[in-house]
């Protein structure tokens, strides 16, 4: 399908390296019933970022005080950034979340114990949250592929390649990583636009 040509802003969220942790995980981490507690609310309805934060070990380098997100997932899923995998030695992929086959793992460490994750490390694909309603305005489905231009001054970049998740319950925005944000000079808060390209999803 093609992709309406209707250029309509998007917010931009952009997304810090961090982990979601599973009910079990949590425990031998953090203790036996564990609780997560808001640090603030993000702009997914029911996810939040938590108070607790994990040391995340790779085999070259670590990297401290990566935010817990709220609230626990199924599975363990550590989202970084591609300059945090190289600190720590890694060759992580690009997945959409949830997509955690044959990834890397790391060993994550709190204050009160160590755990080694045989898998879990992802660099997150940027993506376009959006309603059932969002999605029917910009003439998209879930899971296609469509780019984003996002102007910043001297810093223009159409972000190809951005998949569109489509949820009764997501709030409109596109969540890029600090390296993305960085190369196109962006920070949260900003906005970007849908082009008109073919979707390949």
């Amino acid at each position: 399908m093609v992709v309406t040509s209707r250029r309509t802003m998007i917010p931009i969220e952009v997304s810090a390296r961090h982990v979601h942790l599973s009910r079990t995980t949590l425990e031998l981490l953090f203790g036996r019933d564990f609780v997560l507690e808001p640090l603030h609310s993000v702009s997914q309805p029911g996810e939040f970022a938590s108070t607790a934060t994990v040391t995340v070990l790779g085999p070259k380098g670590r990297l401290d005080a990566v935010r817990v997100m709220g609230p626990p997932r199924r599975e363990d899923q550590i989202e970084l950034s591609a300059t945090d995998e190289h600190v720590l030695g890694l060759l992580a992929p690009v997945r959409d979340s949830g997509d955690l086959k044959d990834t890397p793992g790391v060993t994550l460490e709190s204050p009160n114990g160590r755990l080694v994750l045989s898998h879990g490390v992802i660099v997150a694909s940027r993506h376009i949250h959006m309603s059932v309603e969002d999605a029917a305005r910009f003439g998209v489905r879930d899971h296609d592929l469509v780019a984003v231009r996002v102007a910043s001054g001297h810093r223009e970049l159409v972000f190809e390649d951005v998949r569109v998740r489509v949820s009764p319950r997501s709030v409109l925005e596109m969540h890029l990583d600090t390296d993305e944000a960085n190369a196109a000079g962006v920070e949260s808060g900003s906005y970007g636009m849908l082009e008109p390209v073919p979707s390949r999803a």
